[in-house]
């Protein structure tokens, strides 16, 4: 019951070409920058925008193969659950569950004793009755999972279903999230701009810029090996590409460093921007990369300073509030930024 897309979309002068699998029981996130494509490939996974070329297939049985075949949107068995749930706000939360079982021809009385139980799965079976505007933001997003899964779905559709949350209840939504798709035996595709909510809830990641897959793969292994300088800045990664030889790396943005592998050939270097440590005066001491660098800004985050570092290469520094009232940090200063050889993760580009 393997789902295969072969998505081929062409919408003026963009164009989105992205071929995926999902295997039942597997969340499968689609990140990316704005207008990379995300929306476009749900839209068309939901019957909601025609292919151009290529196929979609639920095992044995096409859902989109132009010229020929096309189910539309009510004929596919799928469930979405939208970014401002888009709940009807007339119904009670048991009615806007019953709503799906009602348009595919299920019973009244059947409807809402199976939205009844969904309500119950997904902790709100006391809020049956009450409107989405008497619920919290979290109940919505539970409600209208609930809608989606009571008709059993082959295909769940989350488009940045926990955007609408504010801080303190996205932990607790997104923890409820997983537990419920753990449970879900269907196929599952997230688009999402949130890593932290990709590497918590999906089994595979597909980034796409620019309507094309430019790396795919499970969470752990985007996290460690980057290819694009998109997936480095969404796991907070410096990344460079460049030529080895022996250890020795010419980046191609300018300047060398040194890594902890032997290796050669053209290769990508990740290292966290924890490791850089800046001083005054070239450090000595420990085998490490050092080079002048100019501070060209400089940004709170959370309990530490992001410094940008103009040089060759420019790099992204995290350093305590400490080091920045020690060192006197300013735009246009002159700085020594350091790296360990070992703290420098190399891999073939």
């Amino acid at each position: 019951m393997t789902l295969h897309a072969d998505l081929r979309v062409e919408r003026g002068k963009f164009r989105l070409a992205v071929d995926m699998t999902v295997e039942p029981g597997e969340v499968v996130a689609l990140l990316g920058p704005n207008g990379a494509g995300k929306s476009t490939a749900l839209r068309a996974l939901a019957g909601l925008l025609p292919l151009t070329d290529g196929r979609i297939a639920v095992a044995d049985r096409i859902w989109d193969a132009p010229p020929d075949v096309f189910l539309p949107a009510e004929r596919r068995e799928v469930g979405v659950v939208f970014q401002d749930y888009l709940l009807f706000h007339h119904l009670s939360a048991l009615e806007n569950v019953a709503f799906g079982l009602r348009a595919r021809g299920v019973r009244r009385a059947e409807a809402r004793s199976r939205a009844a139980t969904w309500l119950d799965r997904v902790g709100l079976a006391d809020h049956a009755r009450s409107t989405p505007r008497a619920l919290s933001g979290g109940q919505a997003q539970r409600v209208a999972l609930a809608r989606a899964l009571a008709t059993d779905p082959q295909l769940l559709l989350l488009d940045e279903p926990l955007a609408a949350l504010d801080a303190s209840t996205r932990l607790q939504v997104r923890a409820d999230l997983a537990h419920h798709l753990r449970d879900y035996t269907g196929h599952t595709v997230l688009v999402t701009h949130d890593p932290l909510d990709a590497m918590v809830l999906a089994d595979r990641l597909i980034i796409l810029e620019n309507g094309a897959v430019v790396q795919q793969g499970a969470p752990t292994e985007i996290a460690r090996r980057p290819r694009s300088d998109y997936v480095a800045n969404l796991v907070g990664l410096n990344l460079f590409r460049g030529t080895a030889e022996d250890g020795l790396v010419t980046v191609d943005s300018g300047g060398t460093l040194t890594v902890a592998d032997r290796t050669s050939g053209q290769v990508f270097l990740a290292f966290p921007p924890t490791a850089v440590s800046l001083h005054l005066d070239q450090p000595s001491g420990s085998p490490r990369n050092t080079w002048p660098v100019t501070v060209a800004g400089v940004e709170q985050h959370a309990n530490t300073t992001r410094v940008r570092l103009d040089g060759s290469p420019a790099v992204l520094a995290d350093i305590t509030p400490a080091a920045v009232a020690e060192l006197r940090l300013h735009p246009g200063m002159r700085l020594w930024a350091a790296v360990k050889a070992t703290e420098i993760h190399s891999y073939p580009a």
